[in-house]
C-alpha cells in the first residue's frame, strides 16, 4: 500500500475500534503486506484492515471461532466485540484477540502438536471451503500467461508449470480433509498460552501434507502418519505456488523477487534430490 493508503487504513481502523466501544487512540503496525495487521492500543486489540474487494475476513472469523470452541490452538476474534467485518473508507476492519509473544519462534515438535491438533479440530469443520487445486489453478494461470507474467524467464516458467502440474497426482491420492492451507512460521504465534494459529484465509480442503510442506522440514519428523513422499511432492508443489504468486501483477509482497529467486532455487534443488 502507498503511504497515504496505509494512513487511510489505519485511520480506519481506529475509528472503527471506537465506534465499538475500543479506546484505539494509539496504533502499531504489526505487518504489512496486502493488509495490515494494527496493534490498537490502549485497548490492546488486533485489527486486521483489508481492501474491501481483497478481503475475506468473515470467513476468516467464522472459521477461527469454530475452531477455538473445538479446543483448536487458534488466535480467536476480540471477545468484547461482536465477530463481525466492519466496512469504513474502503477498507474492512475485523478485531481479534492481541497474544504478547513468549518467543521469537516455536520448537519444532511443539510446532508439529500443535498442528497436529488444529487438522484434529478441522476435521469436524461444517464450513465450505475450496479445494487445494484451486489455488493450484489460480498460480498456474499467472506462470502459463505470458501476457500476465511477461517478465518470468521461460526456462523458469517451464520448471514452475511443471511442479504445479503435481497438483492433479496429489489430489488423486484422496485422503482429504479441511486444511489451514499457508500454516508456515509467519502464521504461528508464540504465545504465553502455547501456539496459536493465525491467517485462515488460505482454509482449503486437501491431505494434510499440503499443509505440513509450509512448515520447516524438522517440523515433519514430529508429525505423526505423514506420507513421506506425498509431503516431498507436496513440498515441490507448495514452492512453486508461493514462487507464482510472486509473479501476479497485484502481489503486494516486500521485496517480492527476491523472495521469488530465493524459493526457486529451493524448489530446483527438491527436484534433484
Amino acid at each position: 500500500m502507498t503511504e497515504s493508503r496505509a494512513a487511510r487504513a489505519i485511520a480506519a481502523a481506529q475509528a472503527v475500534a471506537v465506534s465499538v466501544g475500543l479506546d484505539a487512540a494509539e496504533a502499531v503496525v504489526l505487518h504489512e503486506s496486502n493488509k495490515y495487521a494494527v496493534r490498537l492500543r490502549p485497548c490492546d486489540a488486533l485489527a486486521r484492515v483489508a481492501p474491501v474487494d481483497e478481503q475475506v475476513a468473515q470467513f476468516e472469523l467464522d472459521v477461527a471461532g469454530k475452531l477455538a470452541a473445538a479446543g483448536a490452538p487458534v488466535a480467536v476474534p476480540d471477545p468484547r466485540v461482536p465477530a463481525r467485518v466492519v466496512e469504513r473508507d474502503g477498507f474492512t476492519v475485523a478485531f481479534w484477540t492481541y497474544y504478547e509473544p513468549a518467543a521469537p519462534e516455536v520448537p519444532p515438535a511443539e510446532y508439529a502438536a500443535a498442528l497436529g491438533r488444529l487438522h484434529a479440530g478441522m476435521r469436524g469443520l461444517d464450513v465450505p471451503a475450496p479445494h487445494f487445486t484451486d489455488r493450484v489453478a489460480e498460480a498456474l494461470t499467472i506462470v502459463a500467461d505470458r501476457d500476465v507474467s511477461p517478465g518470468l524467464p521461460e526456462k523458469d516458467r517451464a520448471v514452475l508449470v511443471e511442479a504445479l502440474d503435481l497438483g492433479r497426482h496429489i489430489a488423486a491420492r484422496g485422503n482429504e480433509q479441511h486444511l489451514h492451507g499457508e500454516p508456515h512460521p509467519g502464521n504461528l504465534l508464540a504465545t504465553r498460552l502455547g501456539p496459536r494459529f493465525i491467517d485462515f484465509e488460505t482454509c482449503c480442503r486437501g491431505p494434510v501434507e499440503f499443509d505440513l510442506a509450509h512448515a520447516p522440514d524438522a517440523v515433519a519428523e514430529h508429525y505423526r502418519g505423514a506420507d513421506r513422499d506425498l509431503l516431498r511432492e507436496c513440498r515441490i508443489l507448495m514452492l512453486a505456488m508461493i514462487t507464482a504468486w510472486r509473479w501476479d501483477p497485484a502481489d503486494r509482497f516486500p521485496d517480492g523477487m527476491r523472495f521469488a529467486a530465493e524459493k526457486l532455487a529451493e524448489l530446483r534443488a527438491e527436484f534433484r534430490r
